[in-house]
């Protein structure tokens, strides 16, 4: 008995290792994804509403490929199902397009650093949402990692500087609203992640958000805004493919992934790892300074890391987690009974 309570905490640590480099992987390409949309911005005549909705539509149409040649009975079963379809286009259309776009807007109404430290609130709501459906108070290595978090982003984000902070009430407003979404986009898809799996969720959440980043798109044209249909030479293409590729099909469907395995919490405090990876790829890339303030706030951000993936509960504590998925997903699930269908096809 000791030895299969051994082995099956042996497994839990190992599927928990697995949940925390996709996490840390997928959000380090996001910094990938940022220096791809500064090149292309910077060199070519594009606006950010047009490279969001083709990067979501190209990568919500990847997911469906590899749904489609892999596990095709999943896929069936997901779109045959109406109220998942109305999930799916609520986690989609409202979680990741409004991610996205309140980030852009932030920016707009203040600057890239102001909106980078204002998107890491998300952090700060998805614990305080998962602590108030727990009906508890932040663990202590909670806690200093949010702190952890949000000093090393602003380091990074400002160069230590606070006039770099620009923060007039509509931009802190939306500032909220980014933080909000993006603790909307890590919690709400829980129930679906423990039923189809991350990949297929955040697949077709993204073909839905892709659609919604389109309808905006073509309604601003609609309005008079100039239809940007960019003339990309070689090297403009070959980002472009990349951003869509690594920097949101790959990005997404690890970080993701990595979320369902490790809890809300702890992937969000994970997921900070963006601007650091931002600002090596900016440095390696496009030739941007690294600096003290980078340093010390790469640092801290590591130091984060260590801290909330450090000791974790015992197997029967993990099971009784509400803000986590279990560790098996029932047998009679609709992605098992799929997956059955798929391999007698």
């Amino acid at each position: 008995m000791r030895e299969g309570i051994a082995e099956g905490a042996a497994l839990l640590r190992r599927r928990h290792l697995r949940g925390v480099l996709c996490a840390l992987v997928g959000a380090g390409l996001w910094g990938f994804s940022g220096a791809c949309a500064q090149y292309l911005l910077a060199n070519y005549d594009i606006t950010p509403s047009y490279i969001t909705a083709v990067r979501m539509l190209g990568a919500g149409a990847l997911f469906l490929i590899v749904l489609a040649v892999r596990n095709r009975g999943l896929l069936a079963a997901m779109l045959g199902d109406k109220r998942t379809l109305g999930q799916l286009a609520v986690f989609g259309g409202v979680g990741l397009f409004l991610c996205q776009i309140t980030y852009t807007i932030v920016i707009g109404y203040t600057n890239a650093g102001t909106a980078t430290v204002l998107q890491t609130t998300g952090i700060a709501f998805v614990m305080l949402f998962t602590c108030a459906a727990t009906h508890r108070l932040p663990r202590a290595r909670e806690a200093v990692g949010l702190v952890a978090a949000i000093a090393a982003t602003w380091l990074i984000a400002t160069q230590g500087d606070p006039s770099a902070l620009y923060l007039p009430l509509v931009g802190l407003a939306w500032g909220i609203a980014n933080g909000l979404s993006v603790a909307f986009y890590i919690m709400y898809p829980k129930k679906l992640f423990a039923r189809w799996g991350s990949f297929a969720v955040t697949g077709i959440g993204m073909l839905f958000g892709g659609v919604v980043a389109t309808a905006v798109y073509l309604g601003g044209v609609a309005l008079g805004e100039p239809l940007a249909l960019p003339s990309l030479d070689a090297m403009g293409v070959a980002v472009f493919a990349a951003f869509i590729v690594v920097g949101t099909f790959a990005a997404f469907a690890l970080y993701l992934h990595g979320v369902s395995v490790v809890g809300s919490v702890e992937g969000s405090l994970l997921g900070a790892i963006e601007p650091v990876s931002a600002t090596v790829f900016a440095t390696l890339w496009l030739g941007t300074a690294f600096t003290g303030a980078d340093l010390a706030g790469c640092a801290l951000m590591i130091a984060m890391i260590f801290l909330v993936t450090g000791k974790k509960p015992r197997p029967q504590q993990e099971a009784l987690r509400e803000d986590e998925p279990s560790v098996a997903e029932p047998t009679d699930s609709a992605q098992g009974r799929a997956e059955k269908e798929t391999v007698h096809e």
